[in-house]
């Protein structure tokens, strides 16, 4: 596992090289990429122009987020997946192996086994568009009721039912995006990560949730920094991942932190993230310093 930057999931945003100054000094060893933006540079400069600061810092590239919503009507879906195949080939030139995407929590349209069977096939077919470029596809869900509060049907909210999803696919290089704010709302449990295979958890995201919150009172605004209330245990999180040698990024996910600049958000997120880490005995490397030895 390695430290990583994500600068969505802190609510800030500014200048690429900014951040990886900022990701350098705070000891992140990776940083998600909006390859949209990044293709964008490239379609003006070259590739060897908009990485440069990328390899000079030597930092891993976590994940990227797919341009697409999976729930999409076809005619909003088809041309997202075709830009997915480009941003793919980009992807494999940056060394990133890594994209994600969201289910969304409800649907108008499709009643509950109706919309797993269409995921299920939308997922399959994203991952099989991937698998070529060496990309694996995590999926997340979302668990707060208010998402789905006005929607006719109920769909994924539970990290089981999200599991089962990403399994009836077929698709090896489909897994789970694991949020632990989201995992900890849908009634997670130790148990049920101990029972995946490493392979089957594409990227983790980690923060704490504000003492007495459930799925069905949750809001953004109740996101914490890891390890901030102990709410969610985010050192036995990474205890158990280090355990099914689970060997992707883990970034800080706790929102935009209130009255926090951009800098000092970054350097309480690494902080907090570097606290989690040491309480699960983890080596730099990621690794269970017991079992190094």
């Amino acid at each position: 596992m390695f430290k990583n930057l994500s600068t969505e999931a802190l609510g800030i945003s500014g200048q690429p090289n900014e951040f990886i100054e900022l990701a350098l000094s705070n000891g992140f060893k990776g940083i998600d990429l909006d390859l949209v933006a990044f293709e964008e540079q490239v379609k003006l400069t070259s590739l060897a122009h908009a990485r440069r600061l990328i390899d000079s810092a030597r930092l891993k590239i976590g994940s990227f987020r797919l341009p697409l919503s999976v729930g999409a009507e076809d005619a909003e879906y088809r041309p997202a997946l075709e830009k997915v195949a480009r941003l793919a080939e980009l992807a494999r030139a940056l060394g990133c192996t890594r994209a994600t995407t969201v289910i969304e929590p409800a649907s108008d349209r499709r009643a509950y086994h109706d919309n797993f069977e269409f995921h299920r096939r939308r997922l399959a077919e994203i991952g099989g568009v991937l698998k070529p470029f060496g990309i694996r596809l995590g999926v997340e869900f979302l668990a707060p009721h208010h998402l789905r509060s006005d929607a006719a049907f109920s769909f994924i909210q539970t990290f089981d039912a999200a599991l089962m999803l990403v399994r009836n696919t077929g698709a090896d290089n489909v897994g789970l995006a694991f949020d632990a704010w989201h995992w900890r709302l849908g009634g997670g449990s130790l148990d049920q990560l101990r029972s995946l295979s490493g392979d089957k958890v594409v990227a983790v995201y980690l923060a704490d949730a504000a003492a007495g919150t459930t799925a069905e009172t949750a809001q953004d605004d109740s996101r914490r920094l890891p390890g901030e209330t102990g709410v969610i245990d985010a050192a036995g999180i990474l205890s158990v991942l280090a355990g099914i040698r689970y060997d992707g990024p883990v970034t800080p996910r706790p929102g935009k932190i209130p009255g926090a600049s951009r800098d000092k958000a970054v350097k309480q997120a690494g902080a907090a993230l570097d606290g989690v880490w040491k309480a699960a005995g983890l080596n730099v490397a990621g690794k269970l310093a017991t079992a190094a030895k």
